[in-house]
């Protein structure tokens, strides 16, 4: 399919309501508003073309640019493409999402994402910190830089408070994430998520609320002692 084809059909599978939706969420107005129940079937139709995917990402529409995350490979990507993204992400959704799912598939992702999490714009330190926990929940334990993530776990705990809105929710997600699937880190993270407490973000006018990390770590590990690994960060 070509982009027009691709961009045609998007717009197709729109409604207001969604569009609603997302705008309560904080998204642009540059979108169709398409549920991602029925991206999935265009996923199919263009899979494995990184071409589309990448004039997808380009058009700054937040449908296109979500379903590019769909389809992209982030390990063909160069890291200044990626950087790109990164940067012209247009919301929440997108740098919370569909950047850090590419990035996490890229072998030097770690050293993206730290580059990211010390950046002054919000959107990008989203994308770090989502990245890393994309990273956690599905690279092997093995290939994990188990100390140096250890040391971010402890810097989450002295800084989470004082870092920006959304910046505080995937902070918080990191240390669920890494309770989560990092056996050598699992109590660490339990830990860590005591000694942090409740974190409080602004989510809008919308009903979402911050996960408690423990309870939900718990949750998540199914009854055992860590959970296994995530085929892919996607979903």
């Amino acid at each position: 399919m070509t982009l027009d084809q691709t961009m045609k059909l998007l717009e197709s599978k729109g409604s207001e309501q969604t569009r609603k939706t997302f705008r309560r969420h904080g998204a642009p107005e540059t979108m169709f508003g398409v549920k991602v129940g029925d991206l999935k079937p265009i996923v199919k139709l263009i899979k494995g073309d990184q071409k589309l995917a990448m004039e997808l990402y380009a058009t700054g529409n937040s449908d296109a640019m979500y379903l590019a995350g769909l389809v992209a490979d982030g390990a063909k990507m160069k890291r200044a493409e990626l950087d790109r993204w990164a940067k012209q992400a247009t919301w929440q959704m997108i740098s919370g999402s569909t950047v850090p799912w590419v990035a996490s598939e890229h072998p030097e992702a770690v050293e993206i994402a730290l580059k990211w999490i010390d950046s002054p714009k919000e959107g990008i330190a989203v994308a770090g910190w989502a990245t890393l926990s994309c990273v956690v929940s599905v690279w092997p334990d093995e290939k994990l830089p188990l100390k140096q993530i250890d040391t971010l776990v402890k810097h989450v705990v002295k800084s989470i408070h004082a870092s920006p809105n959304r910046v505080r929710y995937a902070m918080n997600n990191f240390i669920i994430c890494c309770g989560t699937y990092v056996a050598a880190l699992g109590d660490k993270a339990i830990a860590a998520a005591k000694k942090i407490g409740r974190v409080e973000v602004d989510m809008g006018n919308t009903a979402c609320q911050v996960p408690d990390a423990v309870p939900y770590i718990l949750k998540s590990r199914r009854g055992q002692a860590i959970a296994p690994k995530r085929k892919t960060a996607r979903c």
